[in-house]
């Protein structure tokens, strides 16, 4: 117990990004002992994500248990036409688990949970995570400030990630950011004695990304539950679910240029003059903002590399032409070693939208978008034709082979077959599932349809879930979806399931049935951050 008298909350959510059995398999033995302690003592199994099965749309359908089409956030950006911003809480239109427990008369204790800034008001405490500033508003407000005040530094960000900084300094910044989360959840555990809590950790998945090989995920896992041991140690849960967005795992295939294919069909229409749009721009921004220093670049303006690469694509030489003649020369290295890469892509061949009839606004919808009248602010194509557009294009990707002669996607959806709810018109029309997640997507235009991928790692469907505690019988768990988390969480608390959810309590735990809730209401207010976009960017999740 603690020196206030805080016990430990009635149930603990550990959320933990990309976690799977086979990332598990891969780290060092005796690496996260304490993770393997709840699996192995625990109803647990793999958890099937979500389509698509990325981070700021899979943790809003965990904390929410509603699909996409209910909830309303797709990927990292939010469009409104042809115009964007990086989504925010207020886009996720569906109250959460924490909202419906304070419905219910009980606190909670929420830490860095993605897509969970501005917070909500509920009864509890929260301090958000990923796609919020570096000191974002928390509930209630001052409670950044408090926390840093008791436990030291807090940041969201690693401060390595644009400082140049080697692999080992990068390393050691995640280490940081693990273990602020666990010394300001166990303050606020002390502080509330919260009868729910919820503590995520994001450098599960960051540091597959960045560096599967080595001791980097030896590293950040040991960091990972060392926190997650001394916050059941100091503050024992009477049951705790582990729960991850999605797995994770080798990228064997190839980088999938939808917009390449649509281009040589004649659906995408291209534009060099400068005017990139608006959600493919954050480099060329960057450069314009004096951001990137790299080939002489100054405050004064773009350097002398970015005007000459300007100009050649001004008349119609364009960064994907000036690439294909150096790769067959083999200097293609070479003069990206003294052009960066932010620099090549300030001249690239842009999607031109208005015009289109189809395309891929961002890789991380998965899926492909229709230009479509009455919908989008220039359509292109009429209602009329819409179905017979949609299933042309469909075929196309269908019958796509990759250079290996393989099929490139397991399937081409169209939208109503994955998603239902008020908010399917925000999705793609086509949803794009690339053969067993081995291939990744990219927005951007190139001479070849198909690359080499540019990330080592790329998301898989199956993450895992476990449920320990007394009570709870250490069987194998079939068939769990994404959608089970929250009604599950809720049912081990005792708290009746919203009727709008999608997914069932888990038949490890009594089900408390259901009831109708207030639907959420709320404004949905801007982001328009530049910082948390280039940190996105950085990161590869906008191109």
């Amino acid at each position: 117990m603690s020196e206030t008298g805080a016990t430990g909350p009635r149930t603990l959510v550990i959320g933990i990004d990309a976690l799977s059995r086979d990332v598990l398999s891969r780290l060092s033995k005796g690496t996260a002992p304490t993770i393997e302690s709840i699996l192995a003592s625990g109803a647990s199994g793999p958890l099937e994500s979500q389509l698509p099965p990325w981070t700021p749309s899979a943790w809003p359908s965990i904390y929410t248990g509603v699909n996409p089409g209910k909830h309303g956030v797709y990927g990292f950006l939010r469009f409104d036409g042809y115009d964007w911003d990086v989504v925010n809480s207020t886009d996720v239109r569906e109250r959460s688990i924490w909202e419906l427990c304070s419905a219910q008369g009980l606190t909670s204790v929420v830490v860095n949970v993605p897509v969970t800034h501005p917070p909500p008001t509920f009864e509890g405490a929260l301090i958000p995570g990923y796609t919020a500033p570096e000191d974002p508003e928390c509930h209630p407000p001052g409670l950044l400030a408090e926390v840093r005040d008791a436990v030291g530094e807090y940041r969201l960000y690693n401060r390595q990630l644009r400082e140049g900084a080697s692999k080992a300094d990068r390393i050691d910044g995640y280490e940081e950011l693990v273990e602020m989360r666990g010394k300001a959840f166990r303050y606020l555990l002390d502080r509330e004695d919260p009868d729910f809590a919820f503590l995520q950790f994001q450098q599960s998945d960051t540091v597959f990304h960045e560096f599967p090989d080595g001791d980097a995920p030896d590293r950040v896992y040991a960091a990972i539950d060392a926190e997650i041991e001394a916050t059941m140690d100091a503050f024992p849960p009477e049951t705790v679910v582990l729960v991850s967005d999605h797995g994770i795992g080798p990228c064997s295939g190839y980088e999938i240029r939808p917009n390449a294919l649509l281009r040589d069909r004649g659906d995408v229409v291209t534009t060099t003059d400068g005017e990139k749009p608006s959600w493919s721009d954050i480099s060329t921004r960057r450069l314009r903002a004096g951001d990137e220093t790299d080939v002489d670049s100054t405050d004064d303006g773009p350097s002398a590399v970015e005007r000459a690469l300007a100009a050649a694509a001004g008349v119609g030489l364009t960064s994907q032409r000036i690439g294909t003649v150096l790769r067959k020369l083999r200097l293609d290295g070479l003069v990206l070693q003294v052009v960066s890469a932010d620099l090549v892509a300030a001249a690239e061949e842009t999607v031109d939208f208005p015009n289109s009839t189809a395309y891929l606004r961002d890789r991380i919808e998965l899926g492909v978008r229709l230009n479509l009248e009455g919908r989008e602010p220039d359509g292109t194509v009429g209602i009329d034709e819409y179905r017979e557009r949609r299933a042309d294009i469909a075929d196309a990707f269908e019958s796509l082979r990759t250079p290996d002669g393989e099929p490139a996607f397991e399937a081409v959806l169209p939208r109503e077959d994955v998603f239902h709810g008020p908010y399917v018109d925000d999705a793609p029309d086509l949803l794009l599932v690339p053969n067993e997640f081995e291939h990744t997507l990219s927005a951007s235009i190139r001479e070849e349809t198909f690359g080499s991928p540019r990330e080592p790692w790329t998301h898989k469907r199956d993450g895992i879930v476990a449920v320990a505690g007394s009570g709870v019988d250490p069987v194998p768990v079939e068939d769990a979806h994404l959608f089970d988390v929250a009604p599950t969480v809720l049912a081990t608390l005792g708290v009746p399931v919203s009727d709008r959810m999608d997914g069932a309590v888990l038949p490890v735990v009594e089900d408390p049935g259901s009831e109708s809730y207030p639907p959420y209401r709320g404004e949905k207010v801007p982001t328009r951050d530049a910082d948390v976009e280039t940190r996105l960017a950085d990161l590869g999740y906008l191109e």
